[in-house]
């Protein structure tokens, strides 16, 4: 059976009221995160916005941030960095991974 769009955290499935009604912010809160970049949802063929749930997920990471005072300027950053941070922990595990196999089975 093939996957349907909500098995996939990225399918672009909630518009612009649902996410501030489910995440309780204001409209104009989550525009502003698009135009200064922090998050870029999907845009249907009308040009509406269009949300994943992993969209959905980052919007409330930055929310707490927000809340926690940080502008939007530096919390784009931050999301930067922790994009970063990932792509350098899976290289450092696939490196480790090659390392054990280059060692052999009696290495520990």
């Amino acid at each position: 059976m093939p996957d349907l769009p909500f098995d996939d955290e990225h399918a672009p499935l909630y518009s612009l009221g649902q996410v501030a009604e489910m995440l309780q912010v204001q409209q104009a809160f989550l525009r502003r995160l698009d135009q200064h970049d922090v998050i870029r949802p999907s845009r249907s063929s009308g040009g509406q916005r269009r949300y994943s749930r992993r969209d959905i997920i980052v919007v409330q990471h930055v929310t707490r941030m927000t809340q926690e005072g940080m502008t939007l300027i530096a919390i784009r950053r931050i999301l930067e960095l922790e994009r970063e941070v990932a792509v350098l922990r899976r290289e450092l595990k696939e490196a480790r991974a090659r390392l054990r196999e280059q060692a052999g089975p009696d290495a520990r």
